[in-house]
């Protein structure tokens, strides 16, 4: 994990921060009584992080989103979830790391969890390809939702990628055919799905694996047909324009509830959630346990048809006559 990385507008956080831990190392050593500065300074920590994450412009949030320190599947797993037993591969061809899958239990539920993974390290990053799925991963991905079909559990996915890996070998062996497939099954799939958008949700790469009865995103995550880049790179020719192609894109949370394309923003940690796992991991669980205790209670057929309905609802077209 990076010792320390700091975005341009978290600066001032940063330095109060710094003057908090030099404050109690001087107390700590000379036995100088500071406590009442410390917590004034604590307080006016606070009330900063707050007053600076609630105006984020959607770029702001976008590279929130991507901040090295964020907590990622493994990170959420690790806190909310007990007997995780992790399975490997696609029985076709190869393991992918960029996606773990496995059973565990979340609270009182057993589950299937299907979670894409970035790495906290260069290392780690090039094992688990920066979170991109290949083919495989998204094939490994419904075997493990197919097994919770089989078995009754419901199905709890983590979305957190910058898109499907676009790359020759992906596309020799089906790139496009395992999402479409995994929507397609998804959404007849026998069992609830509960999904979390935790830090970026890019194109059919995010698609592939969330397709769900509800979709709950993280205040800071952003979600979208394309990364800004993307878009910047196609309407303007020049990456340089991502500020203005996420505002074009509407990538937010706050964007996505709007347009009804997702159901539920979860807040985040004073600062982000790359300031407090642990907390931003009980905010999430809260959410599972809340959506799990709702449509594990609702019949398996009515299920599958409000989640097509769902889907065939988002939009709008005109019809001609």
């Amino acid at each position: 994990m990076p010792i320390e990385f700091t975005l341009d507008f978290e600066r001032p956080i940063v330095d109060l921060q710094k003057k908090i831990e030099e404050m109690k190392a001087i107390a700590s050593q000379d036995g100088v009584n500071l406590e009442k500065e410390i917590e004034s300074l604590e307080r006016k920590l606070e009330k900063l992080k707050r007053d600076i994450y609630k105006d984020l412009t959607r770029w702001q949030r976008v590279q929130v989103a991507r901040h090295p320190r964020r907590p990622y599947t493994l990170d959420y797993l690790a806190r909310i979830a007990t007997d995780f037993v992790e399975i490997h591969g696609d029985r076709n061809f190869r393991d992918d790391e960029a996606v773990v899958c496995g059973f565990a239990t979340i609270g009182d539920y057993k589950t299937v969890v299907v979670g894409q993974q970035k790495g906290h390290d260069a290392n780690e990053n090039i094992r688990r390809n920066f979170g991109m799925m290949h083919p495989e991963g998204y094939r490994k991905a419904l075997r493990a939702m197919k097994l919770a079909e089989k078995f009754h559990l419901p199905v709890v996915v983590f979305i957190d990628t910058p898109g499907a890996y676009p790359g020759i070998g992906a596309e020799e062996r089906g790139q496009a055919e395992a999402i479409a497939r995994n929507i397609r099954e998804m959404a007849r799939l026998k069992t609830p799905i509960v999904i979390t958008v935790i830090g970026e949700g890019a194109s059919g790469g995010a698609l592939g694996i969330g397709v769900g009865d509800v979709v709950m995103m993280l205040e800071n995550a952003w979600y979208s047909v394309i990364s800004p880049e993307g878009c910047a790179a196609i309407l303007w020719r020049d990456r340089a324009f991502a500020p203005q192609s996420a505002d074009a894109l509407k990538v937010t949370a706050q964007d996505l509830l709007e347009l009804k394309v997702i159901d539920e923003i979860l807040p985040e940690p004073p600062g982000g959630a790359h300031s407090d796992h642990d907390e931003a991991a009980r905010i999430v669980k809260d959410a599972i346990l809340r959506q799990l205790d709702i449509y594990t209670k609702i019949p398996t057929d009515e299920l599958v048809e409000r989640r097509i309905q769902k889907y065939r609802n988002m939009g709008v077209y005109i019809v001609k006559k």
